[in-house]
Order: structure tokens, then sequence, then C-alpha cells
């Protein structure tokens, strides 16, 4: 329960005003709720009873009467109204807060964070963790409003028979005890039930993320069988949960009820005995029915309490989350190509296993440089830390002689631009995929199509770049969404530009033309590619050749071919298997045209 207030108190603190004024409208509510009794007596006394007796109704009175009840009324309904809409605003507002918060931490930590957590968990955080963190604050207001009538009930019942109060009073130790039993059998068991729900939508997301490969290899059976598994699993959660709060539950409920009917137990003996007039027996019996709903009210809260705490736990797992990365004041050069330096750099996914580890070389300005070597290797790290994605464990990478951890916020993606292997495009149409809600002139926009050697087919579509190009550009080939990639690098004009086998589904012709363009400086960038076939690498100004995390060697693709028996063979594996293929296929046709020649001679000798 602590820790259920503790939530409940980070509500409290965020959103004082809205919060203040849901529970004084809940006390509006309560008070006039007292006051009805009240009402209800005066008319009684006044009108009601005057009139048997005297045969005539004062109209006065009943006039006061009316406007005591109905004044009374109104008064209650705009209590439940103001408590239920503020109530609404306090639940969405915490929610909006703290999807906000969770969606900044994400941006925050570093691609290394996210590698170790599935996209389903995050969406979970995000989404239902929110939910259930928040969820007590619908009925909150209304159970600290209701207080009032609460204190005003109970005062009225000692101030009327202090025994009998204290009779009734025995059900407050008794719902405290029975919510600590609840909440212990409650919690672990929202915790599985949170915890399936992520699973169910982490099995989800990869499912339809992957439709086409499900598809593909027929494994539709399959990944419904896998997430029949995870929905059933979270189905039996959810059951057992509801079984404890379909326990738990009406006994809170029946709680106020056993109060009602320990206090006419005793309240009859003590009639008996002269102790306690009818009268007030009567009055202390309705008053303990104005309890009951308070007590239920607080129980509403109580319920909802083990699954706040849990959503709440899951919330700050992410909030609390270490390895968000530090920024300082820095600024880069704001034009002309930029200066590459990796000084010593390592890096590890998993601790021990590093990736790279002494990564050095230097890039000159406006250079075009290829990263090479064999799977494994390093390479897409690589270009990761230069354009701080992640940050190095050991080593430093700078641009223009600054440390890009010394770069302030927004300063890096200023000036470098990644194309990633993995091409992603919004469903926008191709200008909101370029442009990403920047002020971008056409101009701007179609010189870097050209570029990017994409104006031709985007010049083709229906409605040219306002077509929208479906679901991560569903709508376009594969080819066709990496050069609208590289375009949209591109229209940044950034000083360095990074190609992380970007061109990998581009023709070879169209990926000469793209590579020229960037090589004579139409882009005023440096070029850092991450290549594997030999006529990109032929293009590059320079080769960096990583093998095992490091340098192996570094300068022009001529002198690595020489010199470094490792790139040689790496780069020309493809060129000698197609040797091989074309020497096989010339043996081939000679072997057939033996054999058909020694089937003709044969023949004529046949016919001879």
């Amino acid at each position: 329960m602590l820790q259920g207030l503790k939530v409940i108190g980070v509500a409290i603190r965020t959103e004082p005003r809205i919060f203040t004024g849901a529970v004084l409208a809940s006390a509006l509510y309560g008070a006039m709720t007292v006051a009805s009794s009240w009402a209800l007596g005066w008319a009684t006394d006044n009108a009601v009873l005057p009139a048997f007796r005297d045969g005539a109704a004062s109209s006065g009175a009943l006039v006061t009467a009316a406007l005591l009840i109905v004044g009374v009324a109104v008064l209650k309904a705009a209590g439940i109204m103001g408590r239920r809409i503020m109530a609404g605003i306090h639940q969405y507002r915490m929610q909006a807060h703290s999807r906000r918060a969770v969606t900044r931490q994400y941006l925050r930590l570093p691609l290394a964070w996210h590698h170790r957590h599935p996209t389903g968990q995050l969406l979970s955080n995000a989404n239902s963790d929110v939910e259930a963190a928040w969820g007590p604050l619908a009925p909150l207001p209304m159970a600290v409003g209701v207080v009032v009538m609460l204190v005003t009930a109970a005062a009225a019942i000692v101030l009327v028979d202090p025994v009998l109060a204290l009779v009734g009073f025995l059900i407050f130790p008794a719902v405290a005890v029975l919510n600590l039993v609840y909440q212990r059998r409650l919690s672990p068991l929202a915790m599985r039930a949170q915890q399936l729900r992520a699973e169910v939508s982490e099995v989800a997301h990869e499912s339809f993320d992957g439709a086409l490969v499900v598809k593909t290899l027929g494994r539709e059976d399959a990944e419904t069988a896998r997430f029949q598994a995870k929905a059933d699993a979270l189905r039996d959660a959810n059951v057992a949960v509801g079984r404890v709060r379909g326990l738990f539950d009406p006994m809170l409920e029946a709680l106020p009820t056993l109060g009602v009917l320990a206090v006419l137990l005793v309240g009859s003996l003590r009639l008996e005995s002269g102790g306690v007039a009818a009268g007030d027996l009567i009055q202390v019996a309705y008053l303990f029915t104005l309890l009951a709903f308070p007590i239920r009210a607080l129980g509403w809260v109580l319920a909802e309490l083990p699954r706040s705490v849990v959503g709440w736990t899951r919330v700050r797992d992410v909030l609390d989350a270490s390895g968000s990365m530090e920024y300082g004041s820095a600024r880069l050069d704001a034009s002309g190509p930029a200066r590459i330096e990796a000084e010593g750099v390592g890096y590890a996914y998993v601790p021990g296993s590093p990736v790279l580890t002494d990564v050095t070389f230097t890039v000159a300005p406006g250079r075009t440089i290829a990263v090479v070597g064999p799977t494994g290797a390093g390479k897409s790290t690589l270009t990761q830390l230069l354009a701080r994605l992640i940050d190095p464990d050991k080593g430093v990478v700078r641009v223009d002689g600054v440390d890009l951890r010394a770069v302030a916020r927004g300063g890096v993606s200023d000036s470098v631009a990644l194309v990633p292997q993995q091409t992603f495009l919004f469903d926008d149409t191709v200008r909101g995929n370029l442009a990403l809600g920047a002020a971008v002139p056409d101009e701007r926009i179609w010189a870097a199509l050209r570029l990017a050697q994409a104006d031709g087919f985007v010049s083709a579509l229906p409605s040219g770049l306002d077509t929208r190009i479906g679901e991560r550009g569903a709508t376009l080939s594969g080819g066709q969404r990496q050069r609208l990639a590289l375009a949209r690098a591109i229209v940044r004009e950034p000083r360095l530009l990074i190609l992380d086998d970007a061109t990998s589904s581009v023709d070879p012709q169209v990926e000469k033309r793209i590579l020229y363009g960037l090589r004579d400086g139409a882009a005023e960038a440096t070029v850092i590619v991450v290549a594997y076939r030999m006529a990109t690498i032929a293009l590059a100004d320079e080769v960096v050749y990583l093998e095992q995390g490091v340098v192996a060697d570094h300068g022009t693709h001529e002198e690595l071919l020489t010199r470094c028996a490792g790139y040689r063979d790496l780069v020309t594996a493809y060129e000698r298997e197609e040797a091989e293929r074309a020497e096989l296929d010339v043996r081939d046709d000679i072997r057939d045209d033996i054999r058909d020649d020694i089937r003709d001679d044969t023949d004529e000798e046949v016919i001879a």
C-alpha cells in the first residue's frame, strides 16, 4: 500500500490544482449527500408532519422544503460533474506526462540500450504500463472527497451513541487487514499479467513486421500458434487476477453492510436495556449506510493500487535507465566538408566481446572513403560511432578536431547524415519523407533527388512529390527506397555523409552515377561508404580495411590490392567466382562442340 500511495503522491505533486479541484468537487458531493438527510428531516418536521396534524400544508413550508431538496440535489450533481471531469483530466494528463517522459527517454538512450530491449516491450511501457500506473486516479478524488462525508457521519454517530460508534468502527481495521492480504495476493499476479502484455505485443509486432517472411516461408500456422501461446498465457494471468479480485471485491463491498448489521444487533440489545432510544438507533443505522459508499470508494482505489504499482515500476525502469548520452556545448563548423579522426576506438555490444578494439584513421575534408571488411568486422558499428548513435567504450571520434561527446545536443545531426543498410520510409508523401516536417524548398528537394538518381521515377509518380508511398515505402522497389533515403540525407546538406551499404539494391550503373556525383563535390561533403562491390570501392579516394575489429590497412585501392592479401582476397572474390563460372561455361561449350563433331562424324560414316 505504501508503494501505491507513493505513486498517487507523484500524481498529486505533478497536477496539484486539478487534483485539489476534483477533491473539492467530491467533497461538495459528500457534504450534500449528508445534507440531503438533513433536508429530508427538515421537510418531514416542518412540512409533512404539520400537514398530517393540521389537515393542511403551509405553502411557505412546502416552498422552503422544495427549495432545500432541489438546492441540495443541484449542488450534489455539480459535485459529481466537477469531480468526474477533473478526475478524468487529471488521469489523462498524467498519462500524457508519462508517455512524453518515456518517449524522451527512448530518444535520449543510446542504440546500445535499445538493442537489449524488444520493441514490443517498449510499446507496452509507453502504453499499457502507463495506463495501469494511473488507473487509480479516476476513483481517487471520490475516495478523498467523500472523507468529508465519512468524517461528518462518523462525528454524528459518536455524538448519538459512542458504544454503537465503537462497534461500527471495527470495520475500518477489518478493511485495512483485508486490503493488505489482497495486495499481497494480487501484486505478483498483476506483475505477471503486465509482463505478458508486453510479450504479446512483442510477438504481434514481430509477426506484423515480418509479414513477408512469414508468408513466403509458409509460417502462418507456426506464428499463429506462437501468438496463441502468449495470448493464452495472458488470458490465464488475467483470469488469475480476476479470481483474486472476484474473491476480495465482494468482501470489501460486504464489510460496510456487516458493520450496519453489527450496529443493529448490538443496538437492539441496548434498546432492550434502555441504553439507547429507538430514534437514535435508527439514526445511527442510517448514518452507517451513508458510510458504506465512502468505504466502497476507498476500496475502488485500493483495488487498483497493485496494478498501479506494477505499471509505475515498469515505467520507472525506463525513466531510470542508465546510458543516456551526455552532451557538451561545442559547435561544429557550419559549412564545408568535415575532417574525421578516429583514435584508438573500441566498442562492445556485450562486455568482453569487443566488435572494435583499436580503430585509428584520419579522413581529410572532401575525400571519399570506402570502408571494407569481411562480415562481422565492425563496419556498421563504425558508421554508428561516426554518426554518434553510440559512444565508444574507449578512444575518441573527432569531427573537425572536436570530440563528438563534447558537441551540443543536435550538433552532430546538423553536420552528419547516415543512410543505414535497412531503409525506413514513413507512410507519407515523397516530400514528407524527404523534408520530415522542415520547410525545404522544392528546388533543394529536386537537387537532392537528382544527385540520388531518383528524380526520374519520382517525376513519373502519379502526384510527383505529393504521392503517398505507403507504409515503409511499400509501393516502391528496394532500389527506389534506397535512393529516396539517400536523397533524404542529401537534402540536409551534411558535411559528413555516411552510406552503410546504402546502394546495395541499386543497379550498378545507377550506383556509379551516384558515387561519381558525390565524389565530384556535388554534395560538398566528406563521404564514407561501406562497400562490397569492386566497382564501388574503386571509385573511392582511399580505402579503410577492417579485419577483426582493427584497421588492418589504409590506403588507395591499388595500394591495398598490392600489399594486403586479406583485402585482395575479399574484393576479388566475386570477380574470381565470375571468372571461374565463365571458364566452366567455356569448357562446357567446348565439350558440347566436341560431342557434336563426334556425333556428326559418326553419322557420316554410317551413311557412307
